[in-house]
């Protein structure tokens, strides 16, 4: 075959590339977002080309928004009679381009872990459940529920984590509760309760301020400061 794709059955078919497949398993055509959609089977976004796929490119013009589609690619190997074969993905798989998805991609990854501590964890502590503890990170005075991972260096102080809470590396999280969470790499998080279902950035700093403490959902990008009441 000139190409090889992936595809999944999908709820909200209109939201992705969506293949059209025949009865005996011909693949006749490719439709980003489609209003009405063909099928359920959505591009899963891993291809397999042969050198054909030089010529397609060439052969494309650029879309309304101004880029060369890889289905438009694919199309035109369809229409040019080349052979496009595809298999159905059977395992779970999940559009990580937002938050909640990004989310659920975590809690899947973090159902597989086994426990583990390299780092320190002091007699005022509790560990419940499968939690990774990294290489140089310390656990003072907290509590943490797995499935958790706690990444290299990060300081952990009078907090309760988790579960399904990742925290990457160099992050310094005391008087928080967070959970089902991403936390990137040195982020700094003081005096925030009810912090959950969030996605926060690289070299974030969130701290507590004065007023009543609702419950907090956040995304966060790279740098953000944020204040929580």
């Amino acid at each position: 075959p000139s190409a090889q794709i992936l595809l999944t059955h999908v709820d909200n078919p209109s939201q992705f590339g969506v293949a059209e497949v025949t009865q005996t398993g011909e693949v006749v055509r490719l439709i980003e977002k489609p209003t009405n959609p063909p099928s359920d089977l959505a591009l899963v976004g891993v291809y397999l080309f042969d050198k054909s796929i030089q010529e397609a490119v060439r052969s494309i013009t650029p879309s309304p928004r101004g880029e060369l589609e890889i289905t438009d690619a694919i199309q035109w190997l369809i229409d040019n009679h080349h052979i496009v074969r595809h298999e159905i993905l059977s395992g779970w798989w999940i559009d990580t381009g937002k938050k909640d998805p990004l989310l659920e991609c975590n809690r899947q990854v973090l159902k597989t872990i086994s426990g583990a501590n390299a780092g320190s964890i002091d007699k005022d502590s509790t560990i419940t459940g499968e939690v990774i503890i990294a290489a140089g990170a310390q656990v003072q005075k907290s509590n943490i529920s797995g499935p958790t991972v706690i990444g290299e260096n990060t300081i952990i102080s009078d907090s309760i984590i988790g579960p399904f809470t990742s925290i990457a590396a160099g992050c310094k999280i005391s008087k928080t509760e967070i959970d089902n969470s991403v936390v990137l790499e040195n982020t700094i998080i003081t005096g925030a309760t009810g912090i959950t279902d969030s996605l926060i950035g690289r070299s974030v700093k969130i701290t507590k301020s004065s007023g009543p403490e609702p419950a907090h959902r956040l995304m966060l990008g790279d740098h953000s400061h944020v204040e929580l009441s």
